[in-house]
């Protein structure tokens, strides 16, 4: 079945003097993870002297932008926020829209490769199935899924928060006689819908990209929803190399000033609150921030947005009254965009849309309410939902999303100093330190995962922020001939108790979300990242490192 599309390791590669894939191999540093936080940590810790490696699962450098090629997919984030901050890489680098497209973003991750040499310490097709400290001789001892073995002082996690595909447990998908895809695994010579019949199942970002794309050329498309997603306006441009060119002067200006942001970005809330503002102006106020497009109707809108319920629903009045007036089916419109909110917006992350209601409004194109009608089973022929109705399909695009945040190291094979498995010590709940460090993991340090600024946050800028608090406290250790730092529990408690404290004083624990790790059957309920902003959660790093390593047993 394509959506069990095979993605095991095919044996060990020879790639000119590329010893990444020997077995026994010995080096300082191992990354897990090509994306945009291992190649920054290899390029950072490379500088400094440190002999590193990365393994790699895909086949190519660029992490999510390696498996995502489905039908519409691109960044939610706009350049230059969404690059590097590396003059050598941004200096000869242009792109040709404000959000580029999974194709671009692989072409960037090749010029990055040209300029850093990253790939010559890279093992590609190599899945990390288990890892533990070695206390006697001070190392990882890691394994590899194809069987071989590598040895580091230190081990960086840097698998990002969707590494962990969730499929859903239908009964009958194996019977299926067209095409199944879960968007993660599409295939890269990409699949033709022309003329046919398209179900699209889930409405995240994922969802709303494929649906809008594929429906160019289907005969139909299907979106199962069982959430709206408050999708806004992505206000797509094309963008000449000679204006960035004439920008490029002001990057060193423009990256310096996105850490002092809340997210990240170019833009941050603004100091007042929803109704310190006239209904006029709050109004005009709304309208500049629909019409600027991007994530700024979110990230740039009243500073209690995030905090105050009768704050909040005005700006989903606003965002409702926009969007109804886009579909002029009625039963679509209640399902698309209610009157009333299905969740405090914002507390679910908004997708970027280009034509999504305009396309579902089509008479050819339906919307399923599947929280009032659930899917019940796949046939050989389509999909059926509790109310006995079958729906016929040529292609179901799964975009059911990930075991997010926490999913991939839970899934490594990760134990501690004494044997037991990361995955049994989250099972009721996640504990880190600086959402980067885990008690009883020695010498192990992760990025853009749990209780870190993550989801909350443009990818690059939170790499960037953890990547180098991670390298400097790297390098305070080598100053100051330290082997071995450990989290202590009582740190890991303090940080739990932090991230939650700050969570609770938003809106967000009340909508179930995957921010809150709700999107997983099972899955404990909890805030799974950092809601105070970088500027707070750059402080607290820093203080903790700069005060000598509190929170940490050294030796």
């Amino acid at each position: 079945m394509a959506y069990k599309k095979d993605i095991s390791t095919t044996g060990v590669k020879a790639a000119g003097n590329n010893d990444s894939y020997v077995d026994n191999l010995e080096t300082e540093v191992l990354i897990v993870g090509a994306g945009f936080g291992g190649i920054y940590l290899m390029h950072k810790l490379r500088q400094l002297g440190f002999k590193c490696k990365i393994f790699e699962a895909g086949k190519e450098l660029g992490g999510i932008w390696h498996w995502n090629c489905y039908p519409g997919a691109r960044v939610d984030t706009q350049i230059p926020i969404y690059e590097y901050s590396i003059p050598e890489v941004y200096k000869d680098w242009t792109w040709s829209q404000r959000y580029p497209g999974f194709a671009e973003l692989r072409k960037y991750f090749e010029h990055v490769d040209k300029t850093l040499d990253i790939k010559k310490d890279v093992a590609f097709e190599t899945r990390v199935v288990g890892a533990q400290y070695d206390k006697p001789s001070g190392k990882w001892v890691v394994n590899t899924e194809d069987g071989r073995t590598a040895r580091s002082k230190y081990f960086l996690l840097a698998t990002g928060f969707a590494a962990k595909r969730h499929f859903p447990d239908w009964m009958g998908m194996d019977k299926f006689k067209g095409e199944i895809h879960h968007s993660s695994f599409w295939p890269d010579a990409g699949v033709n819908v022309k003329g046919k019949r398209v179900a699209v199942v889930g409405t995240g970002s994922t969802g709303v990209q494929i649906a809008q794309e594929t429906a160019k050329d289907a005969a139909s498309v299907t979106v199962f929803q069982r959430t709206p997603n408050l999708a806004l306006p992505m206000q797509q441009q094309g963008i000449t190399e000679e204006e960035q060119e004439q920008r490029k002067a002001q990057y060193p200006e423009i990256y310096k000033n996105r850490m002092k942001t809340f997210a990240g970005f170019q833009y941050d809330f603004v100091q007042r609150n929803t109704f310190d503002d006239s209904p006029e102006e709050r109004e005009a106020f709304y309208e500049e921030r629909f019409k600027k497009g991007g994530f700024e109707f979110w990230l740039a809108n009243y500073k209690d947005l995030l905090f105050e319920k009768d704050a909040n629903r005005e700006a989903y009045n606003f965002w409702a009254k926009k969007t109804r007036a886009r579909i002029s089916d009625a039963r679509k419109r209640d399902i698309l965009a209610p009157l009333d909110p299905p969740h405090a917006f914002g507390t679910k992350r908004p997708s970027l849309e280009q034509n999504y209601y305009e396309m579902l409004d089509k008479p050819e194109n339906d919307v399923v309410d599947i929280k009032a009608t659930p899917i019940v089973e796949v046939t050989d022929s389509g999909i059926k939902t509790e109310d006995s109705k079958l729906r016929e399909f040529d292609v179901i695009a799964l975009a059911t999303g990930f075991d997010s945040v926490t999913g991939g190291m839970k899934n490594m094979g990760l134990r501690d100093i004494d044997g037991v498995d990361l995955s049994e010590k989250w099972k009721m709940g996640t504990w880190s330190y600086l959402g980067m460090t885990c008690s009883g993991y020695p010498n192990m340090f992760f990025l853009y995962g749990a209780q870190g600024p993550t989801a909350f946050s443009n990818g690059p800028s939170c790499v960037e922020c953890q990547g180098d608090w991670i390298v400097d406290t790297m390098k305070a250790l080598k100053e100051q001939d330290i082997n071995y730092i450990d989290a202590t529990k009582e740190a890991e408690e303090e940080w739990r108790r932090k991230v939650t404290e700050l969570s609770d004083k938003t809106l967000f624990p009340g909508t179930s979300s995957w921010y809150m790790g709700a999107n997983i059957p099972g899955k404990p309920r909890e805030q799974l990242n950092y809601a105070g902003g970088i500027p707070l959660y750059e402080k607290e790093c820093r203080e903790a490192l700069d005060n000598g390593f509190v929170g940490f047993v050294t030796a």
